[in-house]
């Protein structure tokens, strides 16, 4: 049997020893794409001038009331809670009256906010457990408010900040929108993008951004179209997500 003369094997088999070398060479990694920084203390001193007047917008004059206006601002807006609180209020005062009614009871009350059926459902059963686990009192830590049936992270926040000052940074669709908008988080979770905030602004000021961006997002930053042009951050915001304007044929 004749044999291949020394470095002739590879030519013989027909694999090229310089391609096999330039296959095993790793790719240089991809650059990872950062989100652009924005000044998160200008930003705050910023929202903070232009909305001096910021805070909920809902009407309550009890913690209880609070807790349930709040139950019944999702997927709706607060001013249509205002509308409906009053007789709901009248009807039902308290845990105590509350936890003896049924959600067909309540239902009627809420009708036109969204979701009413669960709703009412979830204000019956945390009223009867208020009154059963907690004497009757709305608790006002966060980390008790979750047991509570029908009470999320975002609402447990949002109903504690304001009866204890436990510092919290609630994410609701408004902040989640901005937070990504502005760049401050590339999240998609509200769960997620609460941690970054906390990092980005100290406790002191967790609240009353929560309330700054919620005005923001209301009064400029809309969902589908964004007031881009009046916006008193615009030199700030880089306008992450936001498509941009189409211009008229033959302008």
């Amino acid at each position: 049997m004749k044999k291949n003369p020394p470095g002739q094997r590879g030519a013989q088999s027909g694999i090229s020893t310089s391609t096999n070398t330039l296959s095993t060479k790793k790719k240089p990694p991809k650059a990872h794409r950062k989100t652009p920084e924005i000044p998160a203390e200008e930003l705050f001193e910023r929202l903070d001038r232009l909305y001096p007047e910021a805070g909920t917008a809902l009407h309550y004059t009890t913690p209880f009331e609070l807790l349930v206006a709040v139950v019944l601002s999702a997927q709706c807006t607060d001013a249509r809670v205002n509308l409906v609180t009053p007789a709901l209020f009248a009807r039902f005062p308290s845990p105590a009256e509350m936890a003896k009614a049924s959600p067909d009871d309540i239902e009627p009350f809420i009708r036109s906010c969204g979701l009413f059926r669960n709703k009412a459902k979830n204000l019956a059963a945390l009223s009867r457990e208020i009154a059963a686990s907690f004497g009757g009192i709305v608790p006002q830590r966060r980390s008790e408010l979750v047991k509570l049936p029908g009470v999320g992270v975002k609402t447990a926040g949002v109903v504690s900040m304001h009866l204890s000052g436990e510092p919290a940074f609630p994410v609701d669709t408004h902040v989640q929108r901005l937070a990504v908008r502005l760049g401050l988080s590339r999240e998609s979770t509200p769960e997620k993008t609460e941690k970054i905030l906390e990092k980005l602004f100290a406790p002191e000021r967790w609240i009353r951004m929560h309330h700054l961006l919620i005005w923001h997002g209301r009064n400029t930053c809309s969902a589908i179209r964004p007031d881009c042009p009046n916006c008193g951050i615009r030199d700030l915001c880089p306008k992450i997500g936001v498509a941009p304007k189409s211009t008229a044929k033959g302008s």
